[in-house]
């Protein structure tokens, strides 16, 4: 049975007090300042929110303490109990998992002299925690301390790391170039580069570095020399699918939405980037913000919009501190606001911060969660197209959509939509991370073969050992074969292989990965990571991860493996979202590629040895 911890009380300092009655009266005044709100006042009171914080909370926003409390409590990444100075948050998803991030869960206990995760060492300084993804794929495993990512983990650099933070040395977040690597760590692309082509180019806190390079031209030019229609037209022509891993139309996504005679409309950036491998739009966000602000721009002028959220998942500090920089520098300078290049055209910008939910990916659930709601996914129709954020029209848009629609608006559709196929036009930032020699990203045109991808940009698979299976595009996609790594990244061939395009993510396994073990790992995360607020995907996940830990620890019967496929089907038929419909495609593809394998630890023997007794303590 789920253990409730109730709320720990704490007296506040005149000075905690102050502060928690300046931002909340700061953010009582904003539509959707309550996560927001609740961060700064779980930073003023030193990373968790004490009982007596939060009823001031709730009398100087105007809340009832028991939704506050329902509120804050979906989320993970707040806190009613005390914590360290630093929270270590240890990911464990998929691929830090194949990257072998269990073995680092003992040397932290260890260093940090604690018996179990969750706990807090004795001088206060820690608290060890698991995190689902940090969105650091490519320097798996990983860590986060705080704000700042620490990537590339083993026992030694993890007592290095922790030596530095006892000795006073914490480093600054925002003092850091980028969370991870440079581009230039990456082969270059094969193609014409235009979402990445100013990152590492530019110093991503300066306008006028992107000005140089002709940022907000491309606004310039929709504002004040085309309708509203006819850049809806341009971006539908041009081929652009949303880059958040449904593929939708985004010019059609618009075109629903601008004829609509329901005021104010809403743009929103999806930036919960919390698909596990997905890496690619932390790039954009951390190294060239303003085009990802000029792209909501055109977004709102096409639509009739005047203000938009970008929704950050919470773990990127980084992102939202250059990101909230140029909202700055664009306000001051005109290219944001009021009467935009000197037109009746306005628009405003609004960072949201996540608390830690997957599921608010999901763009009803990331809607809900902008209102200062628990994050559930609504029930569609309506779409948010129609029915959105403050129930009004709203266009949800991911970052690398936004980000490649000032380049369409200056050079055209044509020039656009001659890149990639005929089934997918364009360029896309694909991502390749796991067993990899050289895990990354590269930006190229699509229908880039995946061999191409994991040979000549990942380096091909590590070790020299032999490739097992590949999971393209997140965590909800089937697993393909050897034999189909030379399918075109497009979204038509992917489909066809029973893969996806996604993301644009590859989790690249060799012949060392037990298949089982993986999956256990995934169903471990979608169960951890469902809202509860359907009954098929609240229980199903949990039943189907509880039936994958028994074949896991040899107790499982061969039945048992049509019994996971059939109660994924029926959770794609009945559950509400896509979170529910998403162990299907896993499950069915490694039951039918790798049932041998199922089969000998239903047999009770992990061909790999990997699969002990209770398997590895998820």
């Amino acid at each position: 049975m789920l253990e409730i911890k109730r709320p720990v009380s704490a007296s506040l300092s005149p000075e905690q007090v102050a502060g928690i009655q300046e931002v909340c009266g700061k953010f009582k005044r904003i539509k959707g300042g309550l996560l927001p709100a609740l961060h700064a006042v779980q930073n003023l009171c030193g990373n968790w929110l004490p009982m007596e914080a939060l009823q001031q909370v709730s009398r100087e926003m105007n809340l009832p303490y028991a939704y506050l409390y329902g509120v804050l409590s979906f989320y993970t990444m707040f806190s009613t109990q005390p914590r360290g100075k630093y929270i270590i948050r240890l990911c464990e998803s998929p691929p830090c998992h194949i990257m072998g991030v269990d073995n680092l869960v003992d040397v932290l206990k260890d260093e940090l002299g604690l018996k179990e995760v969750g706990e807090t060492t004795a001088d206060g300084l820690f608290t060890l925690e698991h995190t689902a993804c940090l969105g650091v794929c490519e320097v798996a495993p990983a860590m986060e301390i705080n704000e700042v990512v620490h990537g590339r983990l083993t026992p030694e650099r993890i007592k290095s790391i922790l030596a530095d933070y006892r000795a006073g040395k914490a480093p600054d977040y925002r003092q850091l170039r980028r969370s991870t690597n440079p581009l230039s760590e990456y082969p270059p692309s094969p193609d014409e580069l235009t979402l990445l082509r100013n990152v590492d180019q530019i110093d991503p806190m300066s306008l006028d570095d992107y000005v140089s390079r002709g940022g907000y031209e491309g606004l310039k030019k929709a504002v004040t020399s085309m309708t509203d229609e006819e850049v809806v037209e341009v971006v539908k022509e041009s081929g652009l699918r949303g880059r958040g891993g449904a593929g939708f139309p985004t010019g059609l996504k618009w075109s629903f939405t601008r004829p609509s005679p329901v005021f104010p409309k809403y743009i929103v950036c999806n930036a919960d980037e919390g698909e596990p491998g997905t890496i690619k739009d932390r790039y954009l966000m951390e190294g060239d913000p303003h085009r990802v602000l000029e792209g909501m721009a055109i977004a709102g002028y096409a639509v009739g919009a005047h203000q938009g959220y970008i929704y950050v998942r919470g773990e990127y500090y980084l992102s939202m501190h250059r990101l909230q920089n140029a909202i700055d520098q664009a306000m001051e300078r005109g290219f944001l606001g009021d009467n935009i290049f000197g037109t009746n055209f306005s628009f405003h910008i609004q960072i949201q911060t996540g608390g830690g939910s997957y599921v608010c990916g999901e763009e009803t659930a990331l809607i809900n969660s902008i209102q200062g709601e628990r994050g559930y996914p609504r029930v569609k129709p309506p779409f948010p197209g129609q029915v959105g954020v403050w129930y009004k029209p709203t266009i949800v848009n991911n970052v690398e959509s936004l980000a490649s629609v000032p380049d369409i608006i200056v050079r055209g559709a044509d020039w656009y939509k001659a890149k990639g196929t005929e089934d997918s036009k364009g360029t896309k930032i694909f991502q390749v991370v796991g067993h990899v020699n050289k895990p990354g990203i590269v930006e190229a045109n699509m229908g880039l073969p995946l061999s191409t991808l994991i040979n000549s940009i990942g380096g091909g698979v590590r070790h020299g050992r032999a490739l097992k299976a590949v999971q393209p595009g997140g965590a909800a996609s089937g697993f393909i074969l050897p034999e189909h790594v030379d399918t075109p990244l497009e979204y038509k061939a992917m489909m066809a292989v029973e893969g996806a395009l996604g993301s644009g993510t590859m989790l690249v396994m060799d012949d060392t990965t037990c298949i089982v073990d993986v999956v256990k790992c995934l169903m471990s995360f979608f169960q951890h990571e469902s809202c509860g607020f359907c009954l098929p995907c609240r229980r199903g996940t949990r039943v189907l991860y509880e039936m994958v830990c028994r074949i896991a620890a040899g107790q499982g019967e061969e039945a048992d493996l049509d019994r996971l496929v059939k109660l994924s089907k029926y959770m794609v038929e009945s559950a509400n979202c896509a979170l529910g419909w998403s162990p299907h495609s896993f499950l069915k593809t490694t039951i039918e590629r790798f049932r041998d394998e199922w089969l000998a630890h239903v047999a009770g023997n992990c061909p790999l040895g990997v699969c002990k007794g209770n398997g590895h303590g998820h």
